[in-house]
């Protein structure tokens, strides 16, 4: 029997784990991985995988790949191919690329959304490259994890950066973790390690989520349950106890913030558009005291006073938001309502506080893949790709263009590169798949993946791509976690699978372009190069191949940083046009955004939220989340994995009583946007009213195109939130009956 080799590899899916793996190869194959359980840096936590890292050779190396590039021989999305050639596939790819380019122009062409590849040297960075040396392309920016909390921490604090280190946390004396599941969604490996430390130390968590989330149980954590999309509402209500209880840092409000009251609202502005205003009612009457709030978020009015006194008083308190409240409609009122409370309380620049926000920290040079300029130069949100596609040619500003006042043209080709987000991913699968069925819209549609997704089946030209198991690559980890992972090759590629530099390499000398886009380097060059780049800038870094061998390479530790320490001591101004927070919005109030946006942060009801008069036909608020076992879809063909935690619809007791369904009984999902089957759990770990599902299934429809694998998208809404053009997808009203 010949010798097992330990090969150690990193996660490079988009998963902010990064977990680090040990393979255990023999003869050729992957029989396990290992994983790191003990950090060789006291104090730091282990860079330990799940099951999900555990299990990636059964995922990845399954015998149901791509193995040959595939032409589509039947209509657009019905999944029927013809085996081609490398050669074949690359002449149709060069004649359709110059074909649309010629026609239409470089803004016909967009490379999708992908996350597959999250890493250094990623394929659709690399097709942007090869487009951008051939006339440019219509790129997009924003992305469907954050965009409303990203835009929320740019309107009030002028930058990303609001996070603070989790070391901080044992600091604390209240953690209110707001629309956040670090136990499933694995953020990093540092979160729920300093999470379990601070709850050890005695510190109380509280979590504000619609349902019981695998990070209320694994913490021990107190469970606030409150209707979907309302998140603002009780944002409010706790800031009305916190400034009528006299709780407020009234120092910090009026010294480094602007617009909280009429005396400090900026030149022009009539002072009772403030945010004091709005909580008392001055203008519309209505104080958004916790009996209000009581009647929208269905949180009982003494847990809402109770959890605002907690907070305000225990200084420091950290309120750490997730991204799952700011994936609705109006999603950047909840992103700007928890800002607000941070600052209402004066936790923010302090050790142990937060200033909310979106939480990215400044960090070391990370490894990047340089890319020439777009010489197209214009953008659109991601989320609203499906606009340009239909309409491009009439978006303008208001719609999220930018890089010049509007598109040129509609786009006519679409590349997905190791992505699934144009079908499966995306809002209202049915209208996404209607929208590229026609060939009149998309005229050309390339994908490159490791088995046949439900995007992969809308492909006209489909070419097989290799796993992380299979290539070498460089990865870092998420804004929280200090170091530099290497993806070392450990077994080879599936039949004719190939990592898109090469054939990308082949695509630009038949564009007469191969020594601009490869600049005579192979795979191991490029990273060689951006290794090498990175290293000058972070010369602690060790030399390429001890990474290589290690896998991984830890920075020496750092002071624990904490976001706008100097700002709040008067060091220096925020980062605002102001120089103070901005509770209120100048841009806003100018009108500078598509739909009407409030200049302060203030609870909009939501069209398919609880207060729509649609929930007479449809009564329950659908919501989705991250499952233990699944990276957004990947995983999802995983038959071990999809035995840990079976594809579930949850329903309260009551809900699922009103509808005559038991536990494990199959039910019929259903709105105008389309129809799913599920199976049902009936469980009290999610609020009456509410239907919850894990996201992230395959698209399998029948013939009469109900989904037959609960795919949640097959039911979400396109509106996208008015201010980041960004993703609605946890904002629906269904109906749920027996199958």
């Amino acid at each position: 029997m010949s010798e097992t080799r330990v090969i150690p590899t990193v996660g490079r899916n988009n998963c902010g784990g990064r977990c680090l793996l040990f393979a255990h190869v023999r003869d050729g194959e992957i029989r396990r991985f290992t994983t790191e359980t003990v950090s060789p840096v006291p104090g730091q936590p282990p860079l330990t995988a799940c099951a999900r890292g555990l299990q990636y050779h059964r995922t990845f190396l399954r015998p149901d790949r791509l193995t040959k590039p595939l032409l589509r021989v039947g209509a657009r999305g019905e999944g029927r191919f013809v085996p081609i050639s490398w050669a074949e596939a690359l002449d149709r790819l060069a004649e359709q690329w110059g074909r649309i380019r010629d026609r239409y122009g470089p803004g016909s062409r967009y490379v999708h959304y992908s996350t597959g590849v999250s890493a250094a040297f990623r394929p659709d960075k690399l097709c942007k490259r090869l487009l951008a040396l051939d006339g440019g392309y219509l790129d997009y920016y924003n992305d469907y994890s954050c965009p409303c909390i990203s835009a929320a921490s740019r309107l009030m604090y002028g930058t990303e950066e609001t996070g603070s280190s989790p070391e901080t946390w044992l600091q604390s004396r209240l953690i209110l973790l707001w629309g956040h599941n670090p136990a499933a969604t694995h953020f990093d490996a540092s979160t729920m390690y300093f999470l379990r430390r601070a709850k050890e130390r005695g510190v109380p968590i509280v979590v504000v989520d619609p349902r019981e989330s695998e990070t209320v149980r694994a913490l021990g954590a107190e469970w606030v349950p409150l209707r979907p999309a309302t998140d603002a509402a009780l944002l409010d209500a706790m800031a009305w106890v916190i400034w009528t209880e006299g709780l407020a840092d009234r120092e910090f409000l009026d010294h480094r913030c602007l617009g909280f009251d009429g005396d400090h609202m900026p030149a022009g502005a009539d002072p009772r558009d403030s945010v004091l205003d709005y909580l008392l009612g001055t203008k519309d009457g209505t104080p958004k005291t916790p009996d209000w709030a009581e009647t929208v978020t269905g949180v009982p009015a003494g847990t809402i006073r109770d959890l605002a006194r907690r907070y305000a008083l225990a200084r420091p308190a950290a309120l750490v938001q997730g991204y799952g409240a700011q994936r609705h409609a109006y999603g950047e009122q909840s992103a700007r309502g928890a800002i607000l409370l941070a600052c209402m309380t004066g936790n923010v620049g302090v050790p142990g506080g937060g200033a909310a926000g979106v939480g990215f920290v400044p960090g070391h040079q990370r490894v990047r893949m340089p890319l020439p300029e777009n010489p197209y130069g214009r953008s659109i949100p991601v989320f609203r790709w499906m606009d340009a596609v239909d309409h491009g040619h009439a978006m303008t500003a208001r719609q999220g263009v930018v890089g010049g006042p509007g598109l040129c043209s509609d786009v006519k080709m679409i590349v997905s590169l190791a992505g699934n987000s144009l079908i499966n991913q995306h809002s209202d699968i049915n209208a996404a798949a209607a929208l590229l069925r026609d060939e009149r819209k998309c005229e050309f549609l390339l994908c490159s993946d490791l088995f046949l997704t439900p995007t992969a089946r809308f492909a006209d030209l489909l070419l097989p791509g290799v796993s992380f198991l299979e290539c070498e690559n460089l990865t870092n980890p998420w804004h929280w976690g200090d170091f530099v992972g290497f993806c070392n090759q450990i077994v080879q590629p599936v039949g004719e699978g190939r990592f898109e530099y090469e054939w990308l390499s082949e695509l630009a000398g038949r564009l007469g372009l191969g020594p601009a886009f490869t600049l005579g380097r192979n795979h191991e060059d490029w990273l060689r190069a951006m290794y090498a780049e990175t290293r000058a800038r972070e010369p602690e870094l060790p030399a390429y191949e001890a990474l290589k061998a290690a896998g991984v390479y830890r920075y020496a530790p750092r002071p624990p940083f904490v976001a706008f320490a100097a700002e709040r001591e008067g060091a220096r101004p925020f980062p605002t046009e102001s120089g103070l927070v901005e509770l209120y919005s100048p841009a806003a109030a100018r009108g500078e955004f598509e739909d009407p946006f409030p200049a302060i942060p203030c609870y909009v009801p939501p069209p398919e939220g609880p207060q729509d008069p649609l929930r007479a036909r449809y009564p329950l608020q659908l919501i989705g989340w991250h499952s233990p076992v699944r990276c957004h879809s990947i995983h999802d063909n995983n038959p071990d994995l999809r035995r840990l935690e079976p594809q579930r619809l949850w329903l309260n007791p009551a809900d699922a009583a009103a509808r005559g369904l038991t536990d494990g009984e199959e039910a019929l999902v259903f709105n105008d946007r389309g129809r799913l089957l599920s199976r049902v759990k009936v469980t009290e770990r999610v609020r009456p009213g509410v239907a919850a599902l894990a996201q992230g299934t395959w698209y399998r429809p029948d013939d009469a195109g109900t989904d037959q694998n609960a795919s949640l998208n097959v039911l979400t809404g396109l509106r996208p939130t008015p201010l980041a053009h960004g993703n609605p997808q946890h904002t629906n009203l269904v109906q749920v009956e027996k199958a």
